[in-house]
């Protein structure tokens, strides 16, 4: 999948995606932003240059602090295919983000969505 055309997408244009899908369900911005700062280890300030860099998916999981070690407990079917079975690892990480904002549009539990955390990383 070296290549695929999602990889070059910008984060700029997939994160307001998210956040409209969330609120439509009657959620917010902020548990958008919290469950990415969990998953990749970005703090606000990270998130705010990735969007205002327009960076695109494959660097803006590049240059994440460091992925959630507990990524691998995120399960489920999204677009499709199994998150767990997805080979290529930049198209998990990337379905992994997908997973968990559907989820927060779902209105799952925050702890659930953070599989078992009780937060995500601190803000900055």
């Amino acid at each position: 999948m070296a290549g695929h055309r999602i990889f070059g997408m910008s984060f700029a244009s997939i994160y307001p995606l998210y956040v409209t899908k969330v609120e439509r369900k009657g959620h917010s911005r902020d548990e958008v932003d919290e469950v990415i700062r969990w998953l990749t280890g970005y703090d606000d300030a990270g998130l705010a240059a990735a969007i205002a860099d327009e960076i695109d998916l494959e660097t803006f999981f590049e240059r994440a602090p460091e992925l959630n070690p507990n990524a691998s407990l995120i399960t489920g079917v999204i677009c499709g295919m199994r998150v767990e079975e997805i080979d290529d690892p930049l198209m998990q990480k990337i379905r992994y983000m997908d997973k968990l904002v559907d989820e927060v549009a779902r209105g799952k539990k925050m702890t659930s969505i953070l599989r078992g955390s009780a937060t995500a990383p601190a803000r900055s």
